[in-house]
């Protein structure tokens, strides 16, 4: 239930990020080096309606997406980050397009964190070093405070 919540009627529930995250994946990433990135069988508007897809579902289409992404990637060397690719008709040198994709997905995995926080107050756990954990985090990995 908590991956349809949403903390406002103009909020997007984590299921519908995830729809969306995993449509942008999609379409970036399908024949990445040959064709636009926004492909014109992707309906962006329709991802962010929350279809009340089962977990397990909405996790199929996020796996999916990944594989298409790690697939797309794998043949790439350092060599490629300078060509071209277009993104709505706007050319990218390909490390433009993956900083463009990766600020996209961390703008998302925020939402989806603030949410969860949301959700769980008092047993939130987080993510990075907790308020108040810094100088133990520090002193653990070696770091001398100033």
């Amino acid at each position: 239930d908590e991956l349809h919540f949403q903390l406002n009627p103009l909020q997007n529930s984590p299921a519908a990020i995830l729809q969306h995250v995993a449509g942008n994946i999609l379409s970036r990433f399908t024949d990445f080096l040959t064709t636009d990135g926004e492909k014109p069988w992707r309906d962006r508007e329709a991802e962010f309606a929350d279809r009340h897809l089962p977990r397990q579902e909405l996790l199929d289409l996020w796996n999916r997406a990944w594989n298409v992404l790690f697939t797309a990637l794998a043949p790439l060397t350092d060599n490629d980050l300078a060509r071209i690719v277009t993104i709505r008709n706007e050319p990218h040198t390909i490390f433009k397009a993956l900083l463009r994709q990766a600020n996209h997905q961390a703008w998302h995995a925020a939402q989806i964190a603030l949410i969860a926080k949301h959700l769980r107050q008092q047993n939130w756990q987080y993510l990075t070093i907790p308020p108040g954990g810094s100088n133990a985090f520090n002193e653990k990995m070696g770091v001398r405070p100033k």
